[in-house]
């Protein structure tokens, strides 16, 4: 089987992608922010995963509000990026992982989850903004790393319930575990916290509900998944819900038979751009 690294889960906030092309990581403003990925830059070259699985949210660039599928699975060769405005640069492309893919796809179908499968597909700032987090020198391909995206919708409603999203997770973990291969697998989880773009709230940050929220993922997993949709909006902003990638996340650790989870780091800062943003790196206990 493959083998589960642990979980990562970080906020994927446009902003931040300008603010690396401008190198702004010691300008006060930022700096609380990106002090916070020195200790995982130093796991990850322990941990030296060979493949990352991130859920993550299209935000418009490769679904539009006429076509947006609940789920999509990345199955292609390769994923590349494209110029999304908001001053982030495109990233060196991704090499995609379609044998693995298509096991967790297949294993998926088998729980009844209805997908997209997408044999071509382009990434956005919900991805490449973590990824260049987690390797700053964007060499993901001279490591060797490769990517399997999982998109969630969170953006045109009706949308999957946070119990849905964690249960999607823990099938993308139960396919992991069964994979005959020998990869190392850091399982990523991109969005949030809380934050609300537009309407009467804009600017809302909930941060006892954040906090609450990240301890629930060390210890009650699924505690998030109590709440409707329609709750976790009122908790989190409109935007909040891209917390069900955290969930999916986590859930995957326990869909790969991880029964207890060690916190091995955090971060918690607000604002960036109007979000809270957060950071949580786990491992099996």
């Amino acid at each position: 089987m493959a083998r589960i690294l642990g979980s990562l889960t970080t906020s994927h906030v446009p902003a931040i992608g300008g603010a690396i092309a401008r190198s702004l990581h010691t300008d006060p403003y930022w700096k609380p922010f990106f002090d916070g990925f020195g200790p995982v830059h130093r796991w990850l070259q322990d941990a030296r995963p060979g493949v990352v699985v991130v859920f993550y949210n299209d935000h418009g660039l490769n679904f539009f509000l006429d076509k947006m599928p609940t789920f999509a699975v990345g199955a292609a060769a390769g994923y590349g990026s494209a110029d999304e405005g908001w001053g982030i640069p495109t990233v060196p492309s991704f090499t995609g992982h379609a044998p693995l893919s298509w096991h967790v796809v297949e294993h998926l179908v088998g729980c009844d989850f209805d997908l997209t499968t997408c044999q071509e597909m382009l990434v956005d700032h919900a991805v490449t903004v973590p990824m260049t987090l987690l390797w700053p020198g964007r060499d993901w391909q001279d490591r060797g790393i490769k990517l399997l995206p999982i998109h969630i919708n969170t953006v045109q409603y009706p949308l999957a319930s946070a119990a849905r999203c964690y249960a999607l997770g823990r099938a993308v973990g139960e396919a992991l575990a069964s994979w005959p291969g020998d990869e190392r697998v850091l399982v990523m989880g991109t969005g949030g916290l809380s934050h609300q773009l537009d309407g009467q709230r804009a600017g809302f940050i909930n941060k006892d509900f954040d906090l609450q929220f990240l301890e629930s993922l060390v210890h009650e997993p699924r505690w998030a998944t109590r709440y409707s949709i329609h709750e976790l909006v009122e908790k989190t902003g409109t935007q909040g819900v891209e917390l069900v990638m955290w969930l999916a996340a986590r859930g995957a650790l326990e869909g790969a038979g991880v029964a207890k989870v060690r916190r091995t780091h955090q971060n918690y800062h607000i604002p960036i751009s109007n979000t809270a943003s957060g950071l949580l790196l786990l491992e099996p206990a």
